[in-house]
């Protein structure tokens, strides 16, 4: 299981009183939850009207920064191509596994100093994860353009002999050039029709030079031929080959155009490989960025809201609970039995979702008598 619940309740005469009343509950008598403490520091509260506005600010930063640490993510397995599995082993927050990161969320001083206000601290986060947004949307930008070109270009050198770039299958010497009168044609033929071919190209229309007819390249279906011929004949040519299931190719032995494709290819080939490890390696930063940040919102909103609820002086214990999957509904009910009592209409609203009454769609909402908000550290959506 890679959700958690981050939960927090008012301390009793200590906080510690209220962890170990919820240790209790959860891990002796029911196995229905591994907890851990979720420490978060002394913030600066300031007044009641800004924390109602910043609790609405930080519902929406919440959605905003969890977006752009999914878009990170679901870029870097998109960069890495056939090396997907490799993914989650890049997704790392400071260093560590989100896991790991999460259930040992060490507020960090350094980059949102706790004596700024709430307001500050929550614009620092805004600013910066704004920052990796737009960085990330110029850089996949430029990338996918360079392996949208580079995709072209290989599908042009793939593909049937119908369609497919014959830039790398003829040489200079399968054709007769700078002839006033004879031209070499590429002809493409079925499998199944080669015998009828070697019968019947020489009569396919006058002027055809006898015994030109060569096997360049084969594919799973067709091969490859060439045919001599006198230039005033290629209408006729064509048509009559088009009758015998035949396929004349539109072709002109260029050299300096072929080059010119082949050098393309070697380039965006070779930028693509150049950019790859700094774009993988930009990724891996910023993710952890935004994921750390992502984390100190919702530490930020267990605060505002526990403040909100709870009252003040500040006193209240932040908790983050790993559900065993078989117990989330067990948990749920120990935690309601547990906290009921702080919000008697939360209360009712747990009651009435739990009768399912038909149109009213209230357990939509997630709201419980103690402040809850999830994290979900599974942020991949392989399709």
């Amino acid at each position: 299981m890679t959700e958690f619940w981050l939960i927090s309740a008012p301390g009793e005469k200590t906080c510690q009183q209220t962890w170990d009343k919820i240790m209790t509950a959860t891990t002796r008598t029911n196995n229905t939850s591994t907890n851990n403490k979720f420490n978060i520091p002394d913030l600066k509260v300031g007044t009641l009207d800004v924390l109602v506005g910043l609790s609405d600010e930080l519902a929406k930063l919440d959605a905003f920064v969890e977006s752009v640490v999914k878009k990170v993510a679901q870029y870097m397995a998109d960069v890495l191509e056939d090396s997907r599995d490799k993914v989650q082993e890049n997704l790392l927050a400071n260093g560590v596994d989100l896991v790991t990161y999460v259930t040992r969320f060490q507020w960090d001083m350094a980059k949102y100093p706790i004596k700024q206000s709430l307001k500050n601290i929550s614009e620092i986060v805004s600013k910066q994860v704004s920052q990796i947004d737009n960085d990330l949307k110029a850089r996949a930008s430029a990338y996918n353009n360079l392996k949208g070109n580079l995709q072209n270009l290989e599908r042009k050198n793939a593909g049937s002999l119908l369609s497919r770039s014959l830039a790398d299958i003829v040489k200079k010497e399968n054709f007769v050039l700078d002839s006033e009168y004879l031209i070499t044609m590429l002809v493409v033929v079925p499998k199944t029709n080669y015998a009828d071919w070697q019968h019947t190209y020489e009569t396919l229309s006058e002027m055809v030079v006898p015994r030109s007819t060569n096997l360049l390249f084969e594919d799973q279906d067709s091969g490859l031929f060439t045919v001599t011929l006198f230039r005033k004949a290629i209408d006729d040519f064509r048509l009559k080959a088009r009758e015998n299931k035949f396929t004349v190719r539109d072709f002109q032995y260029n050299e300096e155009e072929m080059k010119a494709d082949k050098e393309e290819m070697t380039r965006l080939s070779t930028d693509k490989k150049k950019q790859f490890g700094p774009l993988v390696r930009w990724l891996k930063v910023n993710f952890s960025e935004a994921f750390i940040a992502w984390i100190h919102i919702k530490a930020l909103r267990v605060f505002v809201e526990s403040v909100l609820r709870y009252g003040l002086p500040v006193n209240f214990q932040a908790m983050l609970l790993q559900p065993n999957k078989k117990n989330m509904k067990k948990l749920r009910e120990v935690l309601n039995d547990l906290y009921k009592h702080l919000d008697s209409s939360a209360a009712a609203i747990i009651d009435q979702s739990a009768m399912d009454i038909p149109g009213l769609n209230l357990s939509q909402q997630e709201y419980y008598p103690y402040v809850y908000y999830k994290i979900d550290c599974n942020l991949l959506d392989f399709k």
